[in-house]
């Protein structure tokens, strides 16, 4: 049985959705590095002697982390729960998964997930390496089990601009549609936190959505924000991916698995360990899941890598773009509806001048 594709959300819209340094080597002794092909397919490896993300930090705003992992634990430089306490400027917890209001639920693996992704610690011998091995993390629940709504995502969003954070992650998205609420003001939360963060020089990286829409769903559809469409391990685009069409055309893509049969063709990370055992978990505390919200915290760590070279948000977002491949072609430069600039090279990108 597989884990269904995973994007957080709302109720109104979105829908779910101290370590070691890296050494800058090109194979981290983590067990699991070699069932990580998106790692191969961003070029990470070859990146990583230029920079692995130290100084930056990414919010990983979602549904929580778990602080105790043992990839994760020492990358949480601080984190709040706004997931049903919206209104309260430093929130109602401290960002771990299963933090917050009791109207909350348990708590959800994906946060987890998508920030082992994003910077799980690496060349430490144990689950799997991160995309920026040596940036920190902040943990932001925004999302409870019945997903969450577009003012605590704002609330999520600006709590981390105004911690500085480098990269803003978020693997949430809404329901198609969603951006006519947005486009037309009658929701402007998501869009004036965006907004917010951009002004205070944070990157925002967005998933494009699961629903095999031809636009990128809200609120990655706004202006400032970089949508991320996802790919296979065969670099083409995943079946249930929407296109990465957008007023701005600030689109990228990146793996996120096919979300098919094989568990192997998904994205290995952390998750809980003492979360309910997911359909592809072979090691506790480690799963494989599918989806844009995969896709996104590739991107969010290679934006970190450029960050930590000191680029500041607008020119981390267009080095991303412009050293984007196209595969087959190995064309860049330019968007599409499929691939928006192309698949984020993350060794072109630290490499470019």
């Amino acid at each position: 049985m597989r884990r269904p594709l995973t994007i957080a959300a709302t109720a109104l819209a979105m829908v779910a959705a101290a370590a070691p340094a890296a050494s800058a080597q090109s194979t981290p002794n983590d067990p699991l590095f070699d069932q990580q092909w998106g790692q191969r397919q961003l070029h990470t490896p070859a990146a990583w002697e230029r920079s692995t993300g130290a100084g930056s930090t990414i919010a990983i705003v979602d549904s929580g982390i778990d602080l105790d992992h043992p990839d994760l634990a020492g990358k949480i430089a601080g984190g709040a729960t706004f997931a049903g306490c919206a209104d309260q400027p430093n929130g109602c917890g401290n960002g771990d998964w299963q933090s917050g209001p009791a109207s909350v639920g348990a708590g959800d693996p994906h946060g987890t997930h998508v920030a082992g992704i994003a910077a799980a610690a690496t060349d430490n011998g144990i689950g799997v390496a991160g995309t920026a091995p040596d940036a920190q993390l902040l943990a932001v629940k925004v999302l409870g089990e019945e997903g969450g709504s577009f003012e605590e995502i704002a609330a999520g969003i600006r709590w981390s601009a105004d911690q500085g954070a480098d990269v803003i992650n978020l693997s949430l998205g809404a329901l198609p549609g969603a951006q006519a609420l947005e486009i037309t003001g009658l929701t402007t939360d998501a869009k004036e936190a965006i907004d917010y963060a951009r002004s205070k020089g944070s990157v925002v990286v967005i998933a494009a959505g699961n629903e095999f829409a031809s636009l990128c769903a809200s609120p990655s559809f706004n202006d400032g924000a970089l949508c991320v469409t996802s790919t296979d391990r065969n670099e083409l685009k995943s079946s249930f991916s929407n296109f990465g069409v957008k007023p701005d055309m600030h689109v990228v893509a990146a793996p996120g698995g096919a979300g098919l049969v094989s568990c192997e063709d998904d994205i290995v990370s952390t998750v809980p360990p003492d979360a309910e055992d997911g359909a592809c978990e072979q090691t506790p505390g480690y799963d494989s899941y599918a989806g844009t919200s995969m896709a996104t915290p590739h991107v969010s760590g290679v934006a970190a890598l450029l960050t930590a070279q000191g680029r500041d948000d607008d020119e981390t977002i267009e080095v991303l773009e412009q050293t984007a491949r196209k595969p087959g072609v190995g064309a860049v430069g330019a968007p599409d509806p499929i691939y928006g600039y192309g698949i984020v090279d993350a060794a072109a990108a630290t490499a470019a001048p």
